[in-house]
C-alpha cells in the first residue's frame, strides 16, 4: 500500500461498498433465517430441517471464515471479497430460479460458504485502507451498517417472503450481492499482499494465543453471545409476561438500534483518546451483563431495559474489539486474524444461546441470564481487581 493510504482514511466513495458488504452478510443471515418458518407458501415446516438448514449457514461459516482470511492475505483481500459478493449472488440465485427443498439446501449452504469469503475480507479492507488513528472510526461505522442489517433483515425479510415467498427474498439477496460485487469492483482500490515471512503452524498457534488476540477476539465472542441471546430469548421472557407480539418486536428493535447508535461513537471516542480499548471493552462487558441482569426483572420494564443495555454494551465492545486486533496485527496477517476473530464471535453466536437454553431447561430461563451475566462480568471485575491490589501493594 502506498504512504498517502498509510497516512489517511480512505475517501467515503471507498468505504460505502465495504459497509453495503456488511449490510449484506447481516441482512443475508437474519432475513432468512427469520422467516424459513414464517408463514409463506414455501416456509420450512419441519422443525429439524429448519434446525438443520440454520446450522447450515452457521457450520460453513465456522469451518471457512480463517481459511479464506488466510486467502485474502495471500492474494489480496479485494478478490476474495468480489469473488464472496458474486457467489453470495449467485448461491441465492440459485433458490430463486429452482424452487425446490433440495436447492434450498445448497443455496443456503453457498450462501454460507460466500458470506465466510467476503465478511473477514471486507474487515481486513477496513482496516488496511484507514491508518490506526482512524480504525474506531471506521470499524464503528462498520458496525453501524451491519446493524442496521441484523435489525432489517427479519422485518423487510418477512414482508418480502409475505408478498412472494422465499424465492422473492432470495431473489432480492441475489440482486443485492451482485450489485454490491459491481459497486465495490469499481470504488474498492486494489490493495496488493504485503510480503510476509513463512508461518509454521507453530507460530499461528502463538499468535493466536496471546492476549493481545484472545482479548478482545474472547470479548467479541460475549458480545455476540449476548445479542443473540437477546435476540432469542427476550421475546420468550415477554410472552412469559403476557406481553403481545407488538412489544417483543419492539424489544428487539430497541437492542439492535442501540447497537447501531452506539458504534460510531464508541469508534470516534477511542480515536480522538477519550476511551481506552481495556476500559471500554470492560465497560462494554459490565452494561451487557447488566442488561442480562435486567432481562431477569419481570414486565415489559424488565424486557425494554435489559435490550437496550444488551445492545449499548455489545455496541461498545464491537468496534473496539475490532480495533485492538486490527492495530496489533501485522498488516500482512489481517486477513487471517479477522477471519479467525469471526470464528470466535461464530462460536459465542452458538454458544451462547445453548448455555442459555440448557440452563433453563433444568431451572427456569431466569437462571440461564444469571449464568452469562455472571460469566461476562467475571473478566472485567477480575481485571478490576488485579489493578486495584496492584495499587495497593508496595
Amino acid at each position: 500500500m502506498s504512504q498517502t493510504l498509510k497516512a489517511q482514511s480512505a475517501p467515503a466513495r471507498q468505504m460505502w461498498p465495504l459497509y453495503a458488504a456488511g449490510f449484506t452478510t447481516a441482512f443475508g443471515a437474519h432475513g432468512i433465517a427469520a422467516n424459513l418458518g414464517g408463514f409463506s407458501e414455501d416456509a420450512v415446516t419441519s422443525l429439524l430441517v429448519l434446525g438443520g438448514l440454520l446450522a447450515l449457514y452457521d457450520g460453513a461459516e465456522v469451518l471457512l471464515k480463517p481459511v479464506f482470511g488466510t486467502l485474502a492475505d495471500r492474494i489480496g483481500a479485494r478478490p476474495v471479497l468480489l469473488g464472496g459478493l458474486v457467489a453470495f449472488a449467485a448461491a441465492s440465485a440459485l433458490y430463486a430460479v429452482a424452487d425446490s427443498p433440495g436447492w434450498l439446501w445448497a443455496a443456503r449452504l453457498g450462501q454460507g460458504a460466500a458470506a465466510s469469503a467476503f465478511s473477514p475480507s471486507a474487515s481486513a479492507l477496513v482496516a488496511r485502507l484507514n491508518p490506526a488513528a482512524k480504525h474506531g472510526r471506521a470499524f464503528g461505522s462498520y458496525g453501524f451498517y451491519k446493524s442496521i442489517g441484523y435489525t432489517l433483515g427479519p422485518l423487510l425479510g418477512g414482508v418480502l417472503a409475505w408478498a412472494g415467498g422465499l424465492r422473492l427474498l432470495f431473489a432480492v439477496l441475489a440482486v443485492l450481492g451482485a450489485a454490491v460485487a459491481v459497486w465495490a469492483a469499481v470504488a474498492v482500490p486494489v490493495v496488493p499482499p504485503l510480503p510476509k515471512a513463512r508461518q509454521t503452524v507453530l507460530d499461528l498457534a502463538r499468535r493466536l494465543a496471546d492476549p493481545a488476540f484472545l482479548a478482545p477476539t474472547g470479548a467479541l465472542a460475549a458480545a455476540t453471545a449476548a445479542l443473540s441471546v437477546g435476540v432469542g430469548f427476550l421475546p420468550v421472557s415477554g410472552r412469559a409476561a403476557g406481553l403481545g407480539t407488538v412489544a417483543t418486536g419492539a424489544a428487539v428493535s430497541v437492542l439492535a438500534a442501540c447497537a447501531a447508535v452506539v458504534q460510531p461513537k464508541a469508534g470516534r471516542a477511542i480515536d480522538d483518546g477519550r476511551l481506552t480499548t481495556r476500559g471500554g471493552i470492560a465497560a462494554g462487558l459490565l452494561l451487557t451483563a447488566a442488561g442480562l441482569a435486567c432481562a431477569m426483572l419481570p414486565g415489559l420494564t424488565g424486557v425494554l431495559s435489559a435490550a437496550a443495555l444488551i445492545g449499548a454494551g455489545t455496541g461498545l465492545i464491537t468496534p473496539l474489539g475490532f480495533a485492538a486486533l486490527a492495530s496489533s496485527t501485522p498488516q500482512e496477517r489481517l486477513g487471517q486474524t479477522m477471519g479467525s476473530a469471526e470464528l470466535g464471535r461464530e462460536l459465542g453466536d452458538a454458544g451462547g444461546p445453548l448455555l442459555v437454553a440448557a440452563i433453563a431447561t433444568t431451572t427456569t430461563l431466569t437462571y440461564g441470564y444469571a449464568a452469562l451475566a455472571l460469566l461476562l462480568a467475571v473478566g472485567p471485575v477480575a481485571g478490576l481487581t488485579r489493578h486495584r491490589f496492584s495499587q495497593k501493594s508496595p
